[in-house]
């Protein structure tokens, strides 16, 4: 009796895993994606479909906040994000912003890989009328930072580019999609540190 109690405290005092039983997968917040573009978004729905995106396809335990990411250049966690993460006793806070130089005159300018603007494909896009061409669209940038529960420096701080849609409601999913996938793969290699 005495050995089975003492193995079952042992086993729960242990640092056996990093999150406590084994394969448990640490919270991530994530706040409300901010908009400092001029392109249209839906953020509510961006931010639904990155929680989405870590949930389903990456396997992780996310939830989303009700605080917004900073509209700063420099994405940090505000006391809201920091007081919220606490309480939902979240692992990590994910910020993602989604910038265009215009708008935000302290960002990088977007860059374009491998020269010239090409076209979008997208058939929703397509103008109407014989010989028209269909429309060119600027890749937009998406910054993301994410956190470590009571840490100043982030995991990882980078950006993609990204392509408004035609739509409104479809505008950056496929980047919350790759977002979500960049993030898994940091949660994995940042509990392999520990």
């Amino acid at each position: 009796m005495r050995i089975s109690l003492f193995l079952s405290l042992a086993a729960i005092l242990l640092p056996g895993s990093v999150y406590g039983q084994a394969g448990e997968s640490p919270k991530v917040c994530v706040a409300v994606v901010a908009n400092v573009s001029t392109v249209s978004a839906d953020l509510d729905r961006l931010t639904e479909r990155l929680v989405k995106s870590l949930t389903t396809r990456e396997k992780r335990d996310a939830v989303e906040m009700d605080s917004s990411t900073t509209m700063e250049r420099a994405l940090r966690p505000t006391r809201e994000n920091s007081d919220e993460a606490g309480v939902k006793e979240c692992e990590y806070t994910l910020l993602t912003q989604v910038v265009e130089s215009r708008a935000h005159p302290a960002a990088l300018p977007t860059r374009r890989p491998g020269g010239p603007i090409v076209p979008d494909l997208d058939a929703s896009a397509t103008q109407p009328g014989p010989g028209a061409n269909p429309p060119y669209r600027e890749e937009m940038q998406i910054n993301f930072a994410l956190f470590r529960e009571r840490r100043v420096d982030p995991v990882v701080d980078t950006s993609i580019l990204q392509a408004a849609s035609a739509g409104v409601s479809d505008t950056f999913m496929a980047g919350m999609d790759r977002i979500a996938s960049r993030v898994s793969h940091e949660i994995k290699n940042d509990s392999k540190k520990k």
